[in-house]
């Protein structure tokens, strides 16, 4: 099983420390504690953003999160034709018409984020995205971004393998 840190064939990596993320994070709510936008739920997609969204979440004082599941890599540098909504999926129902805040830790090639922004605003919903990572290539301009770069990033959440029975 392939982790962040063990992608061989990036030389140029982005190195995201503990430390680092949660600076990172914190400018990112203040980003948005200072634009025109009161997000009143947060939602995260699964797995990358959920610790972005998270720690958002208590730095903006936004007490409604959920999580959107999507899968699109399957390994490094690999992908499914197409992002895939996962089961449990979000009730809907009570995110119609809100403002909702899409967190996720890298606008990569965009196709994610596209994909929930699309769904939510289908709800109704008035959306805008957050991401750690933004990636020149990504077909959608997330509204907060950290930091750009075309960087290979490695995420202090996935730096090391999975943990396995000793």
């Amino acid at each position: 099983m392939a982790y962040h840190a063990d992608a061989q064939d990036h030389t140029d990596k982005e190195v995201l420390t503990w430390d680092g993320f949660g600076r990172a994070q914190r400018e990112m709510a203040q980003a948005v504690a200072d634009s025109d936008f009161a997000p009143e739920v947060i939602i995260a997609v699964a797995r990358g953003g959920l610790l972005l969204a998270g720690a958002m979440s208590y730095s903006l004082g936004v007490k409604l999160s959920d999580a959107i599941n999507v899968e699109f890599y399957t390994d490094v540098d690999e992908t499914l034709p197409d992002p895939v909504l996962l089961a449990p999926m979000l009730d809907t129902e009570s995110i119609a018409e809100r403002r909702i805040l899409v967190v996720d830790d890298v606008a990569d090639s965009g196709r994610t984020l596209h994909l929930v922004i699309k769904l939510l605003r289908g709800f109704g919903a008035e959306v805008r995205s957050a991401v750690l990572y933004a990636k020149p290539r990504s077909i959608v301009a997330a509204d907060f971004v950290w930091k750009t770069t075309d960087d290979w990033i490695v995420f202090p959440w996935s730096a090391e393998p999975p943990v396995t029975k000793e």
